[in-house]
């Protein structure tokens, strides 16, 4: 059996060892097939919390919630809310009944994507077979980097989390195993700051235990048909076989078939790292009218712009999204004649697909995303189709030469200056109000 220390990095061969015999540390593993495992999964462990107990020690020991707002919802928790049973995209108000004593922060992006930056860069030293698949989360393909790092693929694992850890301040779970559905799988097994493998030999068996909720695509209704139709482990899946499943569900019969068996051929790809990039915000009260949801879009816009200049990217398609205080969905989407990273060319198409959907009815959240993503050229290609539209991204690129220089709030449009003095002019009398009170409460 091959043992590797996950703190010092030592591998050696030992089927006894509880801690390493270099360094005594208890955080050993050991697997058959440690040597030849490749492809990983890492995974941040509650990412924006873990940045966020780095930046203040003192909550450390407190349970921490990121999210924020009355009508929103948990962004993420840390592992101590998590006991009290809160979780991601739950609302806030049933996370604050759950977790009455949380400490709440909303969210600092900008904080949280140059933490994710600076992990990308350690996962690139390893290896370009690199697929994010969201802030916190990626695949990697060490496959043929032993010998120049000269030591396994788990070994330079276990020295990214090590790095990590020290450069970054934030923990990682890794899993690894011979595809990315298992890889996945594994990152799940031993968070937090996990290390976690599933070999080829032990794939059939270890899966046969596994609920089906943990395929990959089996959400809740679909595992609800599962369930009624006498699949409630993957073991039950692998007992049917290929024919009667693909009888019984089609070419997603097929497709569960092959992943009860751990069969995935789906490569690491860093060429699909970003489908969309989009924005969305949840008011703390319903709006209904135009003025007041294209306002919140136009700031969106603005946002979904600066993240896509800051990755170099276009996109041709606009999705507006719209929740309605009864929480129905609508979704809107626009192909564009030219790809653009422009917040006033979203910020158009966005708002003539909003213009439809004012009808009265009472919004509570708005988005707005770009897909269909490319690599940006330096200019934008919508620039080229009328002289007016030039002029607007000329003048879009100045306004983002002065805000790089002396901040966003060096420029504010028209429509968003006049939202800002609101909210100023609310936060005044909010704290006035406070002082009022404090003044006349007995001493």
């Amino acid at each position: 059996m091959v043992v590797l220390c996950r703190d010092c990095g030592a591998e050696y061969q030992d089927d006894a060892t509880v801690r390493c015999r270099h360094c005594g540390s208890p955080r050993v593993v050991r697997h058959a097939e440690l040597s030849t495992l490749a492809i990983a999964h890492v995974d941040c462990d509650a990412f924006y919390a873990s940045i966020e107990k780095r930046d203040n020690p003192s909550l450390i020991d407190a349970p921490l919630i990121i999210g924020g707002g009355a009508r929103g919802v948990v962004s993420t928790a840390c592992y101590i809310a998590r006991q009290f049973g809160v979780r991601s995209a739950m609302p806030m108000f049933k996370a604050r009944e759950l977790c009455p004593d949380a400490v709440i922060i909303k969210p600092d992006l900008n904080k949280y994507v140059a933490a994710s930056r600076q992990i990308r860069s350690l996962m690139d030293q390893l290896t370009p077979m690199v697929e994010p698949l969201s802030i916190d989360e990626a695949f990697l393909d060490l496959s043929g980097t032993t010998a120049l790092h000269r030591a396994s693929p788990a070994a330079s694992l276990a020295r990214l989390a090590r790095r990590v850890e020290q450069d970054v301040g934030v923990t990682i779970s890794v899993g690894l195993s011979h595809n990315k559905f298992l890889a996945k799988m594994a990152s799940d097994l031993d968070k937090p700051r996990g290390f976690a493998m599933i070999g080829r030999a032990e794939t059939i068996d270890f899966l046969a235990t596994q609920p089906v909720e943990q395929i990959f695509g089996v959400g809740k209704v679909f595992a609800d048909t599962l369930h009624r139709d006498g699949f409630v482990t993957i073991g039950d899946l692998q007992r049917a076989g290929d024919e009667a499943l693909m009888r019984r569900y089609g070419e997603t019969g097929m497709r569960l078939a092959r992943l009860s068996r751990g069969e995935d051929a789906r490569p690491v790809s860093p060429d699909g790292e970003m489908k969309t990039v989009s924005s969305e915000t949840t008011f703390n009260s319903d709006l209904r009218s135009f003025n007041e949801l294209s306002t919140e879009l136009l700031a969106l816009s603005e946002r979904l712009a600066e993240r896509l200049k800051a990755k170099a990217v276009v996109g041709d398609t606009v999705t507006l999204k719209l929740k309605s205080s009864g929480f129905r969905l609508r979704t809107r989407a626009r192909h564009l004649m030219m790809p653009t990273q422009l917040a006033n060319v979203i910020y158009e198409h966005g708002a003539s697909l909003l213009a439809r959907e004012i009808d009265g009815t009472a919004f509570r959240l708005i988005g707005i995303g770009l897909s269909g993503l490319t690599t940006a050229d330096g200019s934008d290609p919508v620039d080229l189709v009328e002289p007016e539209v030039a002029r607007r991204a000329a003048a879009e690129r100045a306004i983002d030469k002065v805000r790089a220089r002396f901040g966003n709030t060096a420029v504010i449009r028209g429509k968003l200056y006049e939202r800002t003095k609101a909210r100023a002019a609310a936060q005044e009398a909010k704290k006035t109000d406070k002082d009022s009170n404090d003044d006349h409460s007995p001493r």
